[in-house]
Parts: C-alpha cells; structure tokens; sequence
C-alpha cells in the first residue's frame, strides 16, 4: 500500500473551504469509490488553522496512475487554484507491522 499524506495551506480558512467543497460536492466520494483506493480522509491540525491534511491511500502505483487520469483529478486541481493553496507532499510505502511493536499497541 503506498500512503500520500497532503498538506494544504492557504489564508483565510481556504483550505477548509477546500476540503469541505470536496466533500459536499461528492468528489471525495468518487475518489474513495475507485478501484484502488483503499483511505480518503481529510484532518485538521490542531497546531495550524490555515492547513488541511488529506491521508490519500491506494493499494499501488498504478492504482494512482489511474486515479492521476480521472476527471476527479481536473475537479481538485480546479479547486486548488480557486482556494489558492499551496501543497507538502510526504509518501510512504506501507510495510508489515515488527512484533516487537504489538506491545504497545492497545487495541
């Protein structure tokens, strides 16, 4: 699984604004309904009232190839220009939990 996490920014509560039109439009929920995608979720740090952190999930690369060629693509960067955020991207390729951690998991 390769996990991307997004860092939008912006002023004035546009990254909220942002996240919200994502959901309230349903293209966060196309996004989630696609072959691949295994998480889809939007927080806010506590620490940062001008950014918004998307957790994006897919099972491969070329699940997000395939998602990179979608209309839901045009859709977000539509909405990032008229939100003008600016973004940090972190990517991370999941890996088998040691044992060793499991005991300082509570579950």
């Amino acid at each position: 699984m390769i996990t991307v996490n997004l860092y939008y920014t912006g002023i004035n509560g546009n990254a909220r604004k942002f996240a919200e039109e994502m959901e309230n439009s349903g293209t966060a929920d196309k996004i989630r309904a696609e072959k691949g995608n295994v998480r889809y979720e939007y927080f806010f740090p506590m620490n940062d009232a001008e950014t918004v952190l998307l957790i994006d999930a897919w099972e491969n690369q070329e699940a997000i190839d395939e998602h990179h060629k979608t209309p839901m693509m045009g859709k977000i960067m539509e909405l990032r220009e008229k939100y003008d955020l600016h973004m940090k991207v972190e990517r991370f390729v999941s890996e088998d939990l040691p044992s060793e951690d499991e005991g300082f998991i509570r579950k």
